[in-house]
């Protein structure tokens, strides 16, 4: 018969049995948790890309005239973003529905977060780093972009409007 490992640790042969209880639970849940990453492709953030935060506004993709909405050659959008005390800059950002959307974010100054509540867009923006979001929008309307990492006193001022308009308007106007 094989000896029990945590005799060493335990005398008491309940509390051994309730420790191998919860050391199967915990293999289990991870087994779970791991299959269902697995199963629904889930995967860590990949866009590692670093940015000198204190020099942001003097880069050529953040300086100041060139953030906003950029179309790209396939028809999807990309939106450049700074985070920063206490807002989001643009403040106002219009995209048409059903649109493939990259939003690209970087901070100003210290850790944000980017939010757009009822979507699936949000990601941490860390200093130093370009956060990026893929998404798209199936229904128009406002929607808030919120800041939903403490970043300092003005942190519940900190949002900004997303403007999700029907894409026969949208291609009206250009």
């Amino acid at each position: 018969m094989m000896q029990d490992p945590l005799r060493a640790i335990c005398d008491d042969n309940l509390e051994r049995r309730w420790i191998w209880v919860t050391l199967i639970m915990t293999f289990v849940m991870i087994a779970i948790l791991g299959a269902y990453a697995v199963a629904s492709n889930l995967h860590p953030p990949s866009n590692v890309e670093t940015i000198d935060s204190s020099r942001l506004h003097l880069s050529e993709e953040f300086a100041e005239d060139n953030l906003g909405v950029k179309k790209n050659a396939d028809g999807s959008l990309t939106v450049t973003m700074v985070a920063a005390r206490y807002g989001f800059f643009p403040p106002v950002i219009e995209v048409p529905t059903d649109t493939p959307v990259t939003f690209r974010v970087a901070s100003a100054d210290v850790l944000h977060g980017f939010h757009v509540p009822f979507t699936n867009a949000a990601t941490m923006v860390v200093p130093g780093y370009v956060s990026e979001v893929h998404t798209s929008f199936p229904a128009a309307g406002k929607y808030s972009f919120l800041c939903n990492e403490y970043c300092g006193l003005g942190h519940d001022s900190m949002w900004s409007r997303l403007i999700v308009v029907p894409k026969s308007a949208a291609g009206d106007e250009s």
